[in-house]
Parts: C-alpha cells; structure tokens; sequence
C-alpha cells in the first residue's frame, strides 16, 4: 500500500484536498487546501478548477504524483467515473461523461490510479479507518445536513445504502431527515424562517416549538434508524453530517424512543467531521494498491 494517497472531497460549492498518511492515518497538515468551486460551470472550467486546487495539494506535500481517493456526490456510476446528476442544481455539465477519464487526463495520470466512491459511503470509511467506527466488524452510517446519506461497512469494505429515497411516512426518507424539514417544520409551527439548524439550536432553551421540532425529528429518526437497523443488523451506528452538531438536541429524545421499543444500538457522533469524507476517499485505496 502506498504511504502516501491524496482524499478529495467534492462538494456542492467546494472542493477539498489533502495528502493522507496511510500508515498513521492523519492528513498531512501543509497539504490541505479547500476552495470554492462552482458546479454550475461548463465542466471544462470545473475540471480546470479541479486540477489547480489538486496541484496546489500536490506542490504543498512536495511531490509530482499520487494515487487518488474521490468523494463524490451522486446519482454516479462511481465504478466506471460516468456522472448521471441531473435536475440538482450542481455539476450538470458532466451529465452522461466520463468524469474518472477526463480528469486523468487533466493530470496526465492513469484512470486506474483514481478511485471514485459516494460521499456517505466515504464519510464511513473515514469513520471506520481513523474515528469513530474503529474497531468494528460492521457498522451503519448516515449523515443528515442538506440531504440524507446513508451507508453500510462490513468488514473491509464500504457501501452506499442509497436509502435517502426510501419511501417514509407521506413521501420520502430525505424529506423527513434534512435540513429542509427542520426550516419547512418551523416555519409551519411559527411563521418564521430560519437559515439552517445551528442558528434554530440556539433557540432550544428558550422556545418550546424549537424543542418541538426537535423532538418530532428525533420521532422520525428513531424510526428509520430502527428500519435500517433490522435489515443490516449492525454492531453500531455513527452519525455525521452539519445536523449532527446539534445532537445534543436530539440523542436524549432519540434514546426515549429506543427505550419505548426495547431497541439497542450504539449511536457515535463523527469524530472527523468534515473531514471524515475527505479521509475516507483515500482510505478506500486500503487493500488495492
């Protein structure tokens, strides 16, 4: 295995990338660089964007060439590098391409030395090679921010669940577990709007439709968590993504739920947090090269 493979994390507006220590599985510090991208570009300019943030990371660690971990978002055929994101505001210039082939050949590398993987599958295999997941033989994942992602690893090897359009309640998992839920259930309950989660948490204490709408999400997670749960049978759960800094506000309502069921599962919040995706891209190269 090589010592040294870059992990990029591709997001909705940026991109991040580092040099990973394989061996003491930290990033190397000097390497990491994250800039914003715009995915509504033609995907000339985003492969060009691409390439500099990459060479930067390259040029900062001190050497001319890696292997490389990518995190990517989807829908995406992440085996052969084919993009299929259509109707979801970012990166539809790469529709029906060939992403894995056109940036090897940005970089001038071989197509085989790029590894592509889900972004949720990713951010549990960062979980399971360097945090919170260590140590066990299967484990379940999900991150909760602008979507819902979720994700399966057992021993060795990672996957994405794809559960985020499970049918759930009146529509879908992801309409229940996202950010859009927690603004679109304030607003119902107050009139109000808020920008995100974190700025709603700050309100926890002092209003009882915040609690509310806490306590109605942590209902609908202990649900789904106890779905995917009785399909996978997994040793424990790791939970990331922007909504899970607010745990605090939804574990104890979380536990209540599992106690009225009788339901034990182990629940870990990331301890990489933004960086776990990033971490898991390059940890997906353990065992092949």
């Amino acid at each position: 295995m090589d010592k040294y493979i870059m992990g990029i994390d591709i997001g909705g507006s940026h991109i991040t990338t580092a040099m990973l220590d394989m061996e003491n599985k930290t990033i190397l510090t000097d390497s990491y660089v994250r800039k914003k991208i715009n995915s509504r570009a033609g995907h000339e300019q985003i492969l060009s964007d691409w390439k500099t943030v990459i060479g930067e990371t390259l040029a900062q660690a001190g050497m001319s060439s890696c292997k490389i971990g990518i995190a990517m978002p989807g829908p995406f055929d992440y085996e052969k590098g084919i993009s299929y994101m259509k109707n979801t505001t970012k990166y539809e210039s790469f529709y029906g391409l060939n992403v894995k082939e056109m940036l090897a050949a940005q970089l001038g590398m071989p197509a085989s030395d790029i590894l592509m993987q889900n972004d949720a599958a990713c951010f549990l295999a960062g979980e399971t090679f360097a945090g919170a997941g260590q140590g066990f033989d299967k484990v379940i994942g999900l991150t909760l921010g602008t979507g819902l992602g979720t994700a399966i690893y057992e021993k060795g090897e990672v996957s994405d669940a794809d559960l985020w359009r499970t049918p759930f309640l009146d529509s879908y998992a992801e309409d229940h577990l996202s950010t859009r839920w927690f603004l679109r259930h304030y607003y119902e309950l107050t009139g109000i709007n808020v920008i995100d989660v974190k700025e709603m948490a700050k309100f926890y204490e002092a209003s009882p439709n915040v609690r509310e709408v806490f306590e109605e999400f942590a209902v609908n997670l202990a649900n789904f968590i106890m779905d995917f749960q009785q399909q996978e049978n997994a040793e424990a759960l790791i939970i990331g993504g922007n909504i899970a800094n607010a745990s605090a506000k939804f574990l104890p309502g979380l536990a209540k739920q599992f106690k009225k069921h009788d339901f034990v599962l182990p629940i870990y919040i990331s301890e990489l947090n933004e960086q776990a995706a990033l971490i898991g891209a390059a940890s997906c190269w353990q065992g092949k090269s």
